[in-house]
């Protein structure tokens, strides 16, 4: 894991936040690659889950939503986490990652008597200095509260959205009533969250600010099980499609004292990561808890009327949700692969194509006026229909490193046999093999390496 980040921080996926300050426990920026990737990871998700149906709608909800919005959720009071702290070294750290690390054993959700006890049991130590003097666990609520007034004696607290969810359900009615909507259906939201984590995570694993996308699918009660496990198979097709390998994830069903206070059944697809089997995806039953929480606590209709035959009733829900950011570094790590190559190791991450930050790369040969003009000119073609870079900074070799490092699917050469027959070499980056390509077909060809 230790290579994986330090290539992500060398090719600039991502950066450590406020760095030049001795940076910010789990917080992390998104260097120029890192953007590019997410961004194709979140067009992708937009077009699978909205684009390529009929039957889901998007919403962009505001991050600050009224306080009481939160309190009807229920997360005021049950959105909450258990942490120990170090009495020698005062680093604190959440009990049930504690454990499950040390353990390898579920327990997230029980009892803080329960987890307190397998501590002291197991003479669990303290991950930074090894001590096993450590407090007794404590909740917190995992909600970032922020205040909103400019002046102290009128402020007013208010809340980062932990969810998107709350967001999407404060629009229902909205929707319902502009997009007219046939049932079943969906509304989808992609955004920033907050979540007061106190763990170190990896990487952008597990960080304060994140990026998700979820949505809520609204059902009928009777047709659950069903939509579930529709659902479920269509998030476990959409890993594949990714890229992602089959024999490195799995799915899991929480336990009862796992699940969050709105769900009847939850499941997680995990990915095997280096640091473990951990969460990548989730997929939620919430019931109809949401919405009849909010019509108690705001007195709005917010049940669903059958245009044909008058029905009226609160729709039940099931959420699939995706987290971007965990996503990206899910790819990066799936991708990654070191590999020897004339007794020197090549570092390449081998992402699908069509996901890749930059789809090609073009370069001189040599440092020569005349290449370097050419392949300037293909470069500024190339670069009005696709991610495209020139690079003309050190060797052959060299160059042809970095576009791995990067996980460009093709690099294009421009050598002096190109000025006499309008022909480039391209070169795979998962086979290394090159062929000779006629200018006139180079968008056509890349186009259908990036499509294949």
């Amino acid at each position: 894991m230790e290579n994986i980040i330090a290539l992500a921080k060398r090719r600039g996926f991502f950066y450590p936040s406020s760095e030049i300050y001795g940076g910010l426990a789990n917080t992390w920026d998104f260097g120029h690659y890192g953007v590019l990737l997410k961004n194709n990871l979140r067009d992708w998700w937009v077009k699978n889950v909205v684009q390529d149906r009929e039957d889901i709608y998007l919403v962009d909800s505001s991050v600050i939503l009224n306080p009481k919005v939160w309190q009807a959720s229920g997360h005021v009071t049950g959105f909450n986490d258990a942490l120990v702290e170090c009495r020698k070294c005062h680093n604190r750290t959440r009990a049930d990652h504690l454990i499950e690390d040390k353990l390898n054993k579920k327990v997230e959700g029980l009892p803080v008597e329960e987890l307190a006890k397998i501590i002291k049991t197991n003479k669990l130590k303290c991950p930074k200095c090894g001590s096993t003097d450590l407090t007794d666990p404590k909740r917190f609520n995992l909600l970032f509260e922020t205040h909103i007034g400019i002046v102290e004696e009128s402020k007013s607290s208010a809340y980062l959205r932990g969810e998107l969810a709350q967001g999407i359900f404060m629009n229902f009615k909205q929707v319902t009533d502009s997009m007219r909507v046939k049932f079943p259906f969906g509304i989808a939201s992609q955004g920033i969250c907050f979540r007061n984590e106190i763990t170190l995570g990896q990487g952008v694993f597990r960080t304060l600010q994140f990026d998700l996308m979820e949505f809520e699918y609204f059902i009928r009660e009777q047709d659950w099980e069903k939509t579930y496990d529709y659902w479920k198979e269509t998030m476990w097709k959409m890993a594949l499609e990714l890229g992602l390998a089959k024999e490195k994830m799995r799915w899991r069903e929480h336990e009862a004292f796992e699940r969050s206070h709105y769900s009847k059944k939850t499941m997680d697809i995990e990915y095997q990561y280096p640091f473990g089997w951990k969460e990548m995806w989730g997929l939620a039953y919430r019931t109809d808890f949401d919405l009849k929480n909010h019509m108690k606590n705001s007195g709005a209709d917010l049940a669903y009327r059958d245009p044909k035959t008058g029905e009226k009733f609160v729709p039940h829900v099931i959420e699939p949700t995706f987290g971007l950011s965990r996503l990206l570094i899910t790819m990066v790590v799936n991708a990654y692969h070191e590999e020897e190559v004339n007794g020197k190791t090549r570092t390449v991450l081998k992402i699908k194509p069509f996901l890749a930050p930059v789809k090609c790369a073009v370069f001189p040969l040599q440092k020569d006026d005349k290449l370097k003009k050419a392949a300037h000119e293909i470069f500024k073609n190339l670069k009005t229909k696709m991610s495209c870079e020139f690079d003309d900074s050190g060797n052959i070799g060299q160059m042809y490193r970095r576009q791995d490092e990067i996980g460009t699917p093709c690099c294009v050469t421009i050598d002096y046999q190109t000025l006499e027959d309008k022909k480039v070499t391209v070169r795979d980056r998962d086979s290394m093999k090159q062929q000779r390509v006629d200018v006139s077909k180079l968008e056509e060809y890349i186009n259908l390496k990036i499509k294949s």
